[in-house]
């Protein structure tokens, strides 16, 4: 159960989720696109409720990538990343330019004559990654791009590759939250990391505000050394 939950996703920030399995996190995200309804308080988008937007409006703004998201019909990659421009009347030209964008953002563009159904789990994951990117492209202020844990599936390099494109797509002006497990990733990509406790906010600041000995030991229960990284200088978390 969430509880006392207030946080506004900043255009142009990457907003990280973190905390303990059962913290809240899948919770908070299904809030904030609507498929949750709260007991108490609401969501905006845009200074309008959520549950105003209508559907084709809402979809052009906020994209969601679920923690799970699967196909059971053999679709080629293009037409499942080509999903993502339903919600817009862009035409078929500028559709494929940008299903071809998000797809080598993605680093997915070689998959793009593949059948779904014959990709591997994290193959699939960075398709789907390419559909909602798709669905905001190219991420400009007034999107919002909400993830759930888009790197569960990935290998080290893919992580990063993709945790960059959430990255540029923020760059250029969209508001992004992802929830992720990986302390070190979130250090290094997050503007601003919100750790879930229990279904409370114990803390909402900078990573390195945030991501600090105690409140790692009081949230996970594990010992760290937080140190500066050699070279980017954001923290760097190390199990005792």
């Amino acid at each position: 159960m969430l509880q006392d939950i207030n946080l506004q996703l900043v255009p142009g920030q990457v907003l990280g989720v973190l905390g303990p399995n059962g913290a809240g996190k899948s919770s908070l995200l299904s809030v904030l696109c609507g498929e949750l309804t709260p007991d108490q308080g609401r969501v905006t988008l845009q200074g309008q409720a959520l549950d105003a937007w209508p559907g084709p409006a809402r979809a052009q703004r906020l994209a969601v990538l679920p923690q799970i998201s699967s196909l059971g019909f053999a679709f080629s990659v293009q037409e499942v990343v080509g999903l993502g421009r339903l919600p817009h009347a862009s035409g078929q030209q500028r559709d494929r330019e940008i299903v071809e964008a998000a797809l080598r953002a993605a680093d997915a563009w070689h998959l793009v004559e593949r059948s779904y159904l014959a990709l591997s789990g994290g193959e699939r994951q960075r398709v789907h990654l390419a559909r909602v990117l798709a669905q905001l492209w190219p991420g400009e202020q007034g999107s919002t791009l909400l993830l759930d844990e888009p790197t569960s599936m990935l290998d080290p390099l893919h992580q990063h590759t993709t945790l960059q494109a959430v990255r540029s797509f923020a760059d250029r002006g969209a508001a992004v939250l992802v929830i992720l497990h990986d302390l070190n990733l979130a250090a290094r990509y997050c503007d601003r990391i919100l750790l879930l406790h229990q279904g409370r906010c114990h803390a909402l600041a900078t990573p390195q505000a945030v991501l600090t000995p105690g409140a790692l030991e009081a949230v996970f229960g594990i010992d760290v050394l937080v140190l500066p990284h050699p070279e980017r200088a954001h923290p760097l978390i190390i199990t005792r």
